[in-house]
């Protein structure tokens, strides 16, 4: 059991770079390292046929999002409105922070 270092985080913005939802961006809602996929708001919508329960009394054809691997999402960084690669940097504190590589902005 292998756990996958994923670049993005719960609640990052990002960009998807292929498939059929290309170009759409949404804020990550889980990241599951074991599979190495990300649920992404907005993102890979799948119809759900749902059985009536306590929660749902109605049941019926629900849309969710479904997951979708972290290879195809990369962070969108707001200052310079584009896709980005990260990279990290230690402050004289001891902390350490994600920087965008183009604009130098922090995550």
């Amino acid at each position: 059991m292998s756990l996958n270092k994923i670049h993005v985080k719960k609640n990052d913005t990002v960009m998807v770079i292929s498939g059929k939802d290309k170009g759409k961006t949404g804020e990550v809602l889980s990241v599951n390292p074991k599979t190495g996929k990300v649920l992404v708001k907005g993102v890979n919508i799948v119809t759900k046929h749902q059985k009536p329960n306590k929660q749902n009394m109605q049941g019926g054809i629900i849309k969710k999002e479904a997951a979708i691997f972290s290879s195809k999402v990369m962070l969108y960084c707001k200052k310079c409105k584009s896709v980005t690669r990260i990279s990290s940097k230690l402050l004289a504190d001891g902390t350490k922070v994600r920087i965008c590589k183009k604009c130098g902005e922090t995550f």
